[in-house]
């Protein structure tokens, strides 16, 4: 298994995991599937020179998973704040890529300023709960039943973690 920078060439894959969520789960509230033109807008955002990183897990050159790290809010008040996500191919959980890939995220953009970083969960998803956990996030509250997909109502958790140097990992 190997972990490395996202290159647009992942871009079509990490698309087919989005939307396997999109149209089989409530972890993404989007209700038609994302487009590869879309996808490829939204990873022009990132650069492994910036605070807003793509890492991808493959093996075997398939692509099992990914985490990012994006702007929070288009302010710049929140530059020292990023949302972070994970999401692996339904084949790839349970085998602890999502420590790797947070552990290499939060390791490479740890040094670019950031002081907090977020992330939001659909609940119920105890898997992802325990993960952000494992890395020291802490549970900032619950947004109940704030949003609708195919006729239910969907709660979501929001964690943070503070980033610094020593508490990246």
């Amino acid at each position: 298994m190997n972990i490395r920078a996202g290159k647009l060439s992942d871009v079509a894959d990490i698309t087919d995991i989005f939307n396997f969520y999109i149209e089989h789960t409530n972890a993404r509230f989007e209700e038609s599937p994302f487009s590869l033109e879309n996808r490829q807008q939204w990873f022009s955002q990132f650069s492994s020179e910036t605070k807003y990183q793509l890492f991808v897990a493959t093996e075997n050159e398939v692509l099992l998973g990914f985490a990012c790290s994006q702007r929070y809010r288009a302010m710049s008040s929140f530059e020292g704040t990023a949302e972070v996500t994970v999401y692996l191919a339904q084949a790839a959980k349970g085998r602890g890529l999502g420590s790797k890939l947070y552990s290499q995220l939060f390791s490479s953009i740890c040094s670019y300023g950031i002081h907090r970083v977020l992330s939001g969960i659909a609940l119920p998803n105890e898997a992802s709960v325990a993960l952000h956990k494992h890395f020291d996030f802490r549970e900032v509250g619950v947004f109940n039943e704030y949003a609708k997909k195919n006729g239910q109502y969907i709660s979501s958790m929001w964690l943070e973690k503070s980033l610094n140097a020593e508490s990246a990992l």
